[in-house]
């Protein structure tokens, strides 16, 4: 009988729910039935009882061990593929589990630095460095303190805006995750990254400067077969470098989402998706557990330009059985946002899908959408607004694209600083933040509260 208490207790559980994790199972709805007793037990986990906040030491240890479960939950993933039984709903609770066991990582960081915050004029440590604990290295694989990173390395990171947290959420996919890009190591031994942006179309830049992007969440993934992994990020890099070349031509973002066979614009996943496909003859293709966008809700994924009900999204990086973690970074200054402004986008989108909202637009998104950036002649505050949401509009972004995303910050960014001082609140009165159940119920009370519209989002009249 366990009779541990506090901090042992938990680390105690956290041993049990592995145990429960990587034990065999023979039936997709054994599976789904495994994963989803997992995700209530990961979902109920309430740190007060564990007497966290008064024993700060053993935070490093308790976030080793819960990164050590998201590695061996991803770890299980090949197998139970293998199997036949990852139903829809087994990857979705899958992807739940490593929500909730991240969102606990985070919460213990958080309170290792004592509830540090970024101040408002500073950036985040670049991705993989940091004095806070804040890159886990599987046990398998730690040693120097500098990453070394390898040509056909996949990182999937997280920026910090609403837009980000709302392509982490999109579709059938609640990832904590919005951009992906491969890593190439040229002869000198110069690392860069080879990505789609969306403002600037396929770009090659010094992998020290995207990591230095101001971003809160950073994972590296490494193909099981070097080699591959090699001939995938120098077809990408020749393919995106010619581009960029005076006899080449730019290759723009592909707002449309397809997983089409069309070069000609490509998204951030499909330029990954590209390089491996191309690299291994078509015989490798990128993702396993595809995103599906069939909400019966449409207005946000149509005005942004999606023409597709399956896609790859950045997030689905995280369950890809050829890949292998080799390490993952956060910067714990920022993870509160972060979790809130993903409950916020959970709920955002839930009340789309669930009651009806769409986004109504006003003359200022309208002027917005139409200017961009060329708004010299317009009121400050429009051209805040702007900075603040798009820094640079491509000429293929559709205006209903910009609006969208302009409206979907503005409807976000109350709600976000409202839970911001709630948690404030809750920190003061406990040393712990609030739980992501309680935001979710206090969401759903300010949108009941609000009654037919939110922000920019209405339940259009019958």
């Amino acid at each position: 009988m366990n009779t541990s208490t506090g901090p042992a207790k938990l680390l105690n559980d956290v041993t049990a729910f592995k145990a429960e994790i990587t034990k065999p199972v023979s039936t997709t709805s054994q599976l789904a039935s495994n994963l989803d007793q997992l995700y209530q037990a990961f979902e109920q986990v309430d740190f007060a009882q564990y007497d966290i906040a008064q024993h700060r030491e053993t935070a490093p240890e308790i976030m080793a061990a819960l990164f050590d479960l998201r590695v061996a939950l991803r770890g299980q993933v090949g197998q139970w593929h293998d199997a036949g039984a990852m139903s829809r709903h087994a990857i979705k609770r899958a992807r739940d589990c490593l929500r909730a066991l991240r969102y606990a990582s985070d919460i213990v960081g958080e309170l290792w630095i004592g509830f540090a915050s970024l101040p408002a004029d500073a950036k985040t440590f670049r991705a993989f460095t940091g004095p806070h604990h804040n890159t886990q290295v599987p046990a398998a694989l730690a040693g120097p303190a500098r990453l070394p990173f390898q040509s056909g390395d996949v990182v999937l990171v997280r920026g910090r805006l609403h837009n980000s947290a709302a392509i982490a959420r999109i579709g059938d996919i609640d990832s904590q995750f919005s951009h992906v890009f491969i890593i190439y190591v040229d002869p000198n031994g110069s690392h860069w990254a080879v990505e789609a942006l969306i403002e600037d179309g396929s770009v090659i830049q010094p992998l020290a400067k995207v990591l230095g992007h101001d971003l809160g969440r950073a994972i590296v993934f490494r193909h099981r077969d070097p080699a591959l992994a090699q001939r995938a990020a120098y077809v990408i890099h020749d393919r995106v470098r010619l581009s960029l070349s005076p006899q080449g031509k730019h290759i723009p973002y592909d707002f449309t989402m397809r997983l089409d066979n069309d070069p000609r614009a490509l998204f951030c996943s499909k330029l990954v998706r590209r390089a491996y496909k191309e690299a291994s003859d078509h015989k490798f293709i990128l993702p396993t557990f595809p995103t599906r966008l069939d909400m019966k809700n449409r207005d946000f994924v149509d005005r942004i330009g999606v023409q597709t009900t399956e896609t790859f999204a950045p997030g689905e990086m995280e369950l890809e059985p050829a890949f292998d973690v080799v390490a993952e970074w956060q910067d714990y200054r920022v993870t509160s946002d972060l979790r809130l402004q993903d409950i916020v986008m959970d709920k955002i989108f839930e009340w789309m899908e669930r009651d009806g909202f769409r986004f109504s637009e006003t003359f200022k998104i309208r002027l917005i959408s139409i200017f961009g950036r060329l708004s010299s002649y317009l009121s400050n505050d429009v051209k805040d607004m702007i900075d603040n949401i798009i820094p640079k509009v491509p000429s293929n972004m559709k205006r209903s694209a910009v609006a969208a995303i302009a409206m979907l910050h503005q409807t976000a960014q109350p709600l976000l600083e409202e839970l911001r001082k709630l948690e404030a609140d809750r920190i003061r009165q406990s040393d712990l933040p609030m739980h992501p159940r309680e935001v979710r119920d206090h969401l759903e009370r300010m949108r009941q509260e609000a009654g037919k519209e939110i922000g920019y989002l209405k339940i259009p009249r019958r």
